[in-house]
């Protein structure tokens, strides 16, 4: 049995994107498929404003889902800062488990903190005002409640807005807080740190009380490529996909 785990994270995925959400279709096809576990670290899609949205591409990305996870293969999400309100029938059509903010995996027996990285990016504090506005039950239902129309009016508008307040943020503010990220790693007793949202693909290697630690930061992808995380027992590597 294929050991290898592989992690992907903002694909952005959109009607406006056909390229991308082919390539996702393909790699759930033929590289997932030989997988034993496929983590996404959020923001699978550019935006979600409920489970019961039909707006192509979500159907056939849901059927794509459900079809390699009936075959035996794990699929685990960790909601986004695009993509937060998936839910329950979300899991329940595909099959994927949906994950917390902060989970910490076996990766080939050393623990691992996985998040989608927004939580990291404290400088942001607009935007962790806007977070913490956003992840409360009576938000939530304030904003699914609503008709499916205005919500997929309310979904453009908000990426407009992100836009143009992103070209007006310098990079420091949009990247994480290392200060935070060693607060966290230390608060789940791991070394090892993966995580996507930054935009920024790397891995960083640096220290936390005088022991070697390790953040993995995810690619987004473009619609001329996307690059998966692939973890064995023995090593890891970048694939081009």
């Amino acid at each position: 049995m294929n050991s290898e785990v592989l992690f992907i994270s903002d694909l952005h995925i959109a009607i406006e994107k056909p390229e991308i959400t082919r390539r996702f279709l393909a790699f759930l096809e033929k590289r997932a498929a030989q997988a034993s576990v496929v983590y996404i670290l959020g923001d699978l899609f550019d935006a979600w404003i409920g489970d019961d949205d039909p707006t192509p591409p979500n159907t056939k990305i849901r059927s794509k889902l459900k079809q390699l996870t009936a075959s035996g293969i794990q699929i685990f999400l960790q909601p986004g800062n695009r993509d937060f309100l998936l839910g329950k029938k979300f899991s329940e059509d595909t099959g994927v488990i949906l994950l917390d903010d902060y989970v910490v995996i076996d990766l080939h027996g050393t623990p691992t903190l996985i998040t989608h990285g927004d939580l990291l990016c404290t400088d942001d504090l607009p935007y962790q005002t806007f977070r913490a506005k956003s992840h409360t039950p009576e938000w939530r239902h304030s904003v699914l409640s609503k008709p499916l129309i205005l919500r997929l009016l309310a979904a453009r508008w908000y990426r407009l807005r992100s836009y143009f307040h992103k070209r007006n943020k310098s990079q420091e503010i949009m990247d994480v807080n290392q200060d935070k990220v060693i607060e966290v790693m230390r608060e789940h007793n791991v070394s090892r740190l993966i995580h996507g949202h930054t935009h920024r693909p790397n891995v960083h290697n640096f220290v936390i009380d005088n022991k070697p630690a390790q953040r993995f930061v995810l690619a987004a992808w473009r619609k001329d490529a996307g690059e998966v995380l692939c973890w064995t027992a023995a090593t890891y590597k970048v694939d081009v996909i």
